[in-house]
């Protein structure tokens, strides 16, 4: 009797959770039937989503949790949903009325991309944050910003010589999707079906536009914005994927946005390196210094986090900014983090979708105010409190706002050089109804805040300093950009001297011309990254 049990056990180790037989929540007949073919076919995506949280639980068992504990923030799932694992069709399923991409599969209607939006039938507080989240509508802020495709023109479009130099013009879709808009996301359009031959005879399937693609702001079939699998790939959609800092680094790796570069060499990101492997990622709630003992991107900007005493750190967000206070990606200057998702209502004081004027002018009514960003910067301080004395973590923010300043007032520098360049006719800009992106002098500019001023930043804020705020892409390659364009111009202006110095209304040259407001040079006040 012994040994039988002890087969029996041995077996429901051994066997696939798809058999139902030791499986800690049932599968669906719908879903056995998905994996019938799936599992030869397919085997690493079965395989994957049996080692799955979904493959073992059931949303009614996951409600048992108690509530801090629980990763399903829906109470009222549907009963065809409710007693069984989270499998192939209950997620390819949902909602066909609303896919574009619903086709008839083995006498089953399904879906291909699975949405946000079929994901909130469990996770619905999860949904609703993200579609608040800056990074859900990061593709239309790029691609409805006519400056951001300026820019995307001249790095990514073909360059074309002419006989007065290089025009780009724009890139192919294929090379869109690979290139910005494999983090941004495309739009995804149903362009009908196509049949296929397959082992099982000819099948038809809908031919996708736009996909294969996970970007953070994918325009889906149900027209909904993102991809979870961005950050919780398909198909294990783990929570421990996702606080880990390599799925950060997919995107975030720079120079534009050096996150993780600067946070593999910080001491968070050598803590990590070094004991990460015996943290417990996969705990709801995350207790600092039980379950981890130095940040990684999740804990500092989205897990909900206790103490030891079970007290609540700080809550659980989807919406990534609700702790920042400033965005330090420079457009090119720092800014206030804006008050909407949608980054394309901004117009600056020029009339530019820009966060802030060339001359660091803030286009104030679209960013958040001194009160929210006080707010925001306490809720991430209690992160920091976690781990550090109060006045490690005040210490190390008034650096980061004075590295702000310094950094800001560098690139109004640069930017002067800049202006006075178009004004004197060296370049061509906004002001000639040209590029400011696709000239080499005007790509210094744009170095001097895309890259190195970006990077001390990110190294201020999320390493304390260090070698890529000086050396790594940080001030010397800063510094020297700034020299490099002030010696440009200066060689120009005595190679080519113009009949008669341009003259705005305070005696300097223009900025921004062609715009009157853009006249006068502005400092930034003192004390502007002060919230």
């Amino acid at each position: 009797m012994i040994r039988i049990l002890f087969w029996i056990v041995l077996a429901c180790h051994l066997l696939p959770l798809s058999a139902g037989l030791c499986a800690r929540a049932p599968v669906s007949e719908a879903t056995e039937q998905c994996l019938a073919c799936h599992s030869s076919l397919h085997p690493g995506i079965v395989e994957e989503w049996q080692q799955s949280r979904h493959a073992r639980t059931a949303p009614r068992d996951a409600l048992k949790a108690k509530p801090i504990a629980r990763r399903i923030s829906e109470t009222e799932i549907p009963d065809r949903l409710k007693y069984v694992s989270v499998g192939c069709a209950e997620c390819h399923t949902l909602r066909v009325r609303e896919h574009a991409d619903a086709f008839l599969h083995n006498e089953v209607e399904i879906h291909v991309v699975v949405s946000p939006e079929d994901c909130a039938v469990c996770h619905v507080t999860e949904a609703d944050e993200y579609a608040q989240n800056i990074m859900s509508h990061a593709r239309g802020n790029l691609v409805n910003n006519p400056v951001y495709q300026d820019l995307q023109r001249t790095i990514i479009g073909t360059p074309v010589r002419t006989g007065s130099g290089i025009a780009y013009e724009p890139a192919d879709a294929a090379t869109r999707a690979e290139a910005c808009e494999y983090c941004h996301g495309t739009r995804l359009v149903h362009k009908g079906m196509a049949t296929r031959s397959t082992i099982l005879g000819d099948m038809a399937f809908p031919r996708i536009e736009g996909w294969p693609n996970q970007g953070v702001g994918r325009i889906n079939l149900d027209g909904s914005r993102g991809s979870c699998a961005a950050c919780h790939t398909r198909h294990a959609f783990s929570i421990e994927m996702a606080r880990k800092p390599y799925t950060c680094r997919e995107c975030h790796v720079g120079p534009d946005v050096p996150a993780y570069k600067v946070y593999t060499s910080s001491k968070h990101g050598n803590i990590f390196s070094s004991a990460g492997a015996g943290w417990n990622f996969d705990a709801v709630p995350w207790t600092v210094g039980k379950d981890f003992t130095a940040p990684t991107c999740g804990a500092c900007h989205m897990s909900l986090l206790v103490n030891t005493d079970g007290e609540t750190i700080v809550e659980r967000s989807h919406k990534m900014n609700d702790r920042l206070a400033w965005r330090i990606f420079g457009l090119p200057f720092s800014h206030p983090h804006p008050r909407q998702p949608d980054t394309t209502i901004i117009r600056n004081r020029d009339g530019l979708p820009l966060p802030t004027d060339f001359d660091g002018g803030m286009a104030a009514e679209f960013l958040i105010g001194p009160a929210e960003q006080e707010a925001r910067t306490r809720t991430l301080q209690a992160v920091c409190i976690g781990c550090h004395s109060r006045s490690w973590v005040e210490g190390h923010w008034r650096r980061f706002e004075n590295t702000l300043e310094t950094t800001d007032r560098d690139i109004l520098t640069a930017t002067r050089i800049m202006e006075e360049i178009w004004s004197r006719g060296y370049a061509r800009g906004i002001a000639q109804q040209e590029s400011p992106f696709d000239e080499a002098i005007e790509r210094t500019w744009c170095d001097t805040w895309l890259f190195y001023a970006n990077t001390v930043r990110f190294a201020s804020a999320m390493g304390g300093g260090g070698d890529y705020g000086v050396f790594a892409d940080g001030r010397y390659q800063l510094s020297r950009r700034i020299r490099e364009m002030s010696e440009w111009l200066d060689l120009r202006k005595k190679l080519f001297p113009p009949p008669s110095e341009p003259i705005t209304r305070d005696g300097r040259a223009p900025l921004h011309p062609g715009s009157d407001l853009s006249m006068v040079v502005r400092t930034p006040p003192a004390g502007r990254h002060s919230p």
